[in-house]
């Protein structure tokens, strides 16, 4: 692994130096030789100066392979095409998938965007401003429309004709998808059943009629749920007459995936992780909104212990253990959170499964509960010689621990079903609820037994 970086580390010295000095031959002969994805690395730590070098050498065929590679945020992208000539750039946009093209096309500005459309073919424009049309984060929005179809009555020696002539340009040729007269998806046929078939076999013949596929407007999270359980490397996206107009590859998917755990991630910690850190004041305001409203919560959980201000004042040793009760309360209660959105994110929203998850965290948080409730009872009762304060102090924190469980795992499945990403249930805001629910349950435990403190 490491002799395999310093080899990299070393390609990428020779074409910068060939950058440099301004070879171009022998720079196109090394970087070309280099697979898509190193190809992406070496030309996103260039500079400007070397990139516009990259520009004159490759003619945009050749870039537009390598810009399907880039894992660099769409803007940064769209700020390489503004280094282009626009003939330039609309000529590498029209090498690139459609779906990439897309991805990045929809942060260009709007004065670029008509301008790049018009200078590529009808057709590449008229594919790209439909796509544009889709709502983030739906299947219409990840597709891709280079796609090899065929028809139920051609023979298997006549696919491997289209096949082998639109293979180049598709964006996967495993899958071999059968149509109607009018574009209807009515099967699908492998690369292996195409090759072991009879050349005289009709496509009709060999194909599966049980086709999956999903709507153009299903969600990208859903998309990418079934083609993780049916283990697809392609899944059909069909319109609302049921007419194929793309497909959705697991390279996608895997994009999404990671995209959708970044996003839950994000949520979780009530931060945006990806956020550029040069830009602090940017990053300060993505993040204040939270803060500023967890503190208004908090300020509730403040005033709450004011108004047992009197409980306090009779047995102050009670405010030694408030932070030992609400900070074991929000860890569980994020830790409950946690498994509720892993939950939701992988196991779907079935009713039932939803309510076993509900009750298996409330007996968890039970067993936890008792098991930490009767070690801090042990240890205040020793501690303060006062088993009574210890035996408030294990029941606090049991029952609280119990409320942030159920809050963890309830809070993000009902939002899950009024349509609110349960993500945004995020770890701060649990934590703060719970501190507001174990203040609640502590005092009024307290002053239960408050007698029974004070005559200790």
């Amino acid at each position: 692994m490491a002799e395999n970086k310093n080899t990299n580390n070393e390609k990428k010295q020779i074409i910068l130096s060939l950058l440099d000095e301004q070879k171009a031959t022998k720079f196109r002969e090394l970087f070309l030789n280099l697979h898509v994805y190193e190809q992406a690395q070496i030309f996103t730590s260039l500079d400007e100066k070397q990139r516009a070098r990259v520009y004159r050498y490759l003619d945009p065929a050749e870039l537009g392979d390598t810009f399907d590679a880039i894992e660099e945020d769409p803007e940064s992208i769209v700020a390489y095409f503004k280094e282009m000539s626009p003939n330039y750039a609309a000529k590498v946009i029209t090498q690139m998938y459609t779906d990439n093209a897309v991805d990045v096309l929809a942060f260009a500005d709007k004065k670029d965007l008509p301008k790049y459309l018009r200078l590529m073919s009808r057709e590449k424009a008229d594919e790209i401003k439909e796509m544009l049309h889709y709502e983030d984060k739906t299947a219409g929005a990840i597709m891709a429309t280079e796609y090899v179809k065929i028809v139920g009555n051609q023979t298997a020696r006549s696919a491997m004709h289209v096949l082998k002539r639109e293979a180049e340009e598709a964006e996967t040729i495993y899958y071999t998808y059968v149509v109607d007269d009018d574009d209807r998806l009515v099967g699908v046929v492998t690369l292996r059943e195409l090759l072991i078939s009879g050349d005289d076999m009709l496509i009709q013949e060999i194909m599966n009629d049980q086709v999956m596929s999903v709507k153009v407007d299903e969600d990208q999270e859903d998309v990418a749920k079934t083609i993780r359980d049916y283990n697809f490397l392609a899944i059909p996206v069909t319109d609302y007459d049921d007419k194929m107009i793309g497909i959705i590859t697991v390279d996608d998917i895997i994009d999404v995936i990671d995209e959708e755990s970044a996003e839950d991630y994000s949520g979780l910690a009530g931060v945006d992780i990806e956020e550029s850190p040069d830009n602090p004041i940017k990053a300060a305001a993505k993040r204040l909104p939270w803060l500023i409203t967890l503190l208004f919560l908090g300020m509730s959980t403040a005033t709450l212990v004011s108004h047992y201000e009197h409980l306090v004042s009779e047995a102050s040793i009670l405010a030694v253990f408030i932070s030992s009760i609400t900070g074991t309360a929000g860890n569980a209660g994020t830790q409950s959170l946690a498994v509720a959105v892993r939950h939701l994110a992988y196991k779907g929203d079935d009713d039932k499964s939803l309510f076993r998850t509900i009750i298996a965290e409330i007996f968890t948080g039970l067993v936890i509960g008792t098991i930490t409730g009767v070690t801090i009872m042990v240890i205040v009762g020793f501690w303060k010689n006062n088993f009574v304060l210890g035996f408030v102090i294990g029941l606090a924190m049991m029952c609280a621990i119990v409320v942030a469980n159920l809050a963890g795992s309830l809070i993000p499945i009902l939002m899950d079903k009024i349509g609110v990403d349960p993500a945004v249930a995020s770890g701060p805001f649990i934590s703060t609820l719970s501190d507001l629910t174990s203040v609640l349950i502590y005092f009024n435990i307290a002053k239960l037994f408050l007698s029974f403190i004070i005559g200790n």
